[in-house]
């Protein structure tokens, strides 16, 4: 994950794997591919896992239904209980797409009572918004440990 630049991508097939320092944090980041037949292996990379970004298309309105049951189906995982979640509403460059509000409403993030959790509006096209996202997991992962 390199921000400031463009990079030409492909729906994950698997998962990749890429580690990067922010703000003197190390991440590893598992991109892992959202496909039917992908989805039953998500657990297997959670062991150790300290926070779950989840990226949401946000102009994929007859798809939205299904992230929220997957990403609370992923959120109720043993291992992430105690993770912060940051949601990326992803695509707000494009006209018509949702708010980070709508998605908020549409993911039922509200039922997230006992979890820490963040929406940010982005675009991973031009990068706006990765950056708050980025600010808030850090601080909240810092202030985790301290």
């Amino acid at each position: 994950m390199t921000l400031g630049s463009v990079v030409a991508t492909a729906p994950t097939i698997g998962s990749n794997t890429e580690t990067f320092e922010y703000k003197n944090l190390k991440f590893m980041l598992w991109d892992v591919g959202g496909q039917t037949s992908l989805r039953s292996s998500w657990a297997q990379y959670l062991t150790a896992t300290d926070a779950l970004i989840y990226v949401v298309d946000s102009n994929d309105r007859d798809r939205v239904s299904l992230a929220r049951s997957e990403l609370h189906r992923i959120a109720a995982e043993e291992n992430l209980a105690k993770a912060p979640i940051l949601v990326w509403a992803n695509k707000q460059d494009v006209k018509g797409s949702m708010s980070a509000s709508e998605i908020s409403d549409a993911l039922n993030l509200s039922a997230f009572r006992e979890r820490t959790w963040q929406i940010f509006g982005c675009s991973a096209l031009t990068g706006k918004g990765l950056t708050p996202g980025l600010d808030w997991l850090a601080t909240t992962l810092a202030n985790k440990k301290a």
